[in-house]
């Protein structure tokens, strides 16, 4: 069974940086994109940034230039480096990864949120 756990949310001053970790466990076998996500109180879950198995990135506007998403596929892992932040980037931050577990097709799976609060 897989797993994802994120770590490193709290809470910042505006202007602050912030990096989210996701580490996958199980009986992975490849993992063809990792994915970040968030959802403020009452607003939808909106996708933030997302890295392919052949490290293409992709950034929502609003993140462009202050966020950075990278992967360790060897360690199953995936980063958020949230800098300047702002108090509109509050919000609690969901990974997400297509991967392929041994012996199965591709699928989707997400880890349990790190809440991200900025103080203005």
């Amino acid at each position: 069974q897989v797993q994802l756990v994120e770590s490193g949310g709290g809470l910042v001053q505006a202007g602050g940086s912030l990096r989210l970790s996701c580490v996958a466990s199980g009986n992975i076998f490849s993992i063809t994109s990792m994915k970040w996500y968030r959802q403020a109180p009452g607003r939808q879950r909106e996708l933030v940034a997302t890295i392919s198995s052949s490290s293409y990135t992709n950034y929502a506007d609003s993140v462009k230039g202050r966020f950075t998403i990278s992967g360790d596929n060897a360690k199953n892992t995936v980063y958020l480096q949230m800098n300047s932040l702002k108090p509109e980037d509050t919000a609690v931050y969901y990974c997400n990864m297509i991967l392929q577990t041994i012996g199965n097709i591709n699928r989707s799976y997400w880890g349990q949120g790190t809440q991200v609060t900025i103080s203005s």
